[in-house]
């Protein structure tokens, strides 16, 4: 089989397992995909939606807005063909010498440190959290406090201190987010979400 048959079918049978939804068409393009990545319905029951996540993220994109990841893994999930057509760049600042001199300095992880650089250089962006508790805490700081003002917040970092919590707290910002409630997520599961949306940005 072909790789976009492939993908069809395996969306196919997502359709048929998951059954009757909520979801509005472009939200069950984001699920659907997340579930095609992890192979875990159980996104269907935590996935959740600020009502203007899904427009701001799209209009986002098609105004060729900054994407920022907290892995190089998200970094590279993320497809970049429909990017291309509105010249989206996509950056990940964790490994950037200067940002592990600050984190050194100022007695803080990279993870800290790479949203601080980020606020200084993108605002109005995408910020897409996978990975790392620490970096979505910290960008819910530089929020609260207004040094940035993220188009859409992608919220899934994974794992057993701090992710759930940090989650938690990003549900109940009033910012566009997409998150879900508990442990799980990843980096994989965060560049799907953005995938989706920038899938959808394309077909309009």
């Amino acid at each position: 089989m072909k790789p976009g048959e492939i993908e069809n079918l395996s969306f196919k049978i997502i359709d048929s397992e998951a059954g009757s939804h909520n979801f509005t068409v472009q939200e069950w393009n984001i699920v659907r995909r997340m579930i095609h990545t992890s192979a875990d319905f159980e996104y269907m029951k935590s996935v959740r939606f600020h009502p203007a996540a899904v427009a701001a993220g799209i209009k986002a994109i098609q105004d060729g807005c900054t994407i920022v990841t907290d892995t190089n893994m998200a970094r590279v999930g993320i497809r970049k063909g429909e990017l291309a057509l509105f010249g989206n760049g996509v950056h990940c600042l964790i490994a950037d010498p200067d940002v592990s001199e600050r984190a050194k300095a100022n007695g803080v992880t990279r993870a800290f440190a790479a949203m601080d650089k980020a606020a200084e250089l993108f605002d109005n962006g995408i910020y897409v959290i996978g990975n790392a508790p620490t970096s979505l805490l910290r960008l819910m700081d530089l929020i609260k406090d207004k040094t940035l003002t993220p188009a859409l917040v992608v919220g899934l970092p994974v794992g057993f201190v701090n992710a759930a919590e940090s989650k938690a707290e990003l549900i109940n910002l009033d910012i566009p987010f997409i998150s879900n409630v508990g442990r799980k997520g990843g980096s994989n599961v965060a560049a799907s979400v953005v995938n989706a949306l920038s899938i959808m940005a394309a077909e309009e």
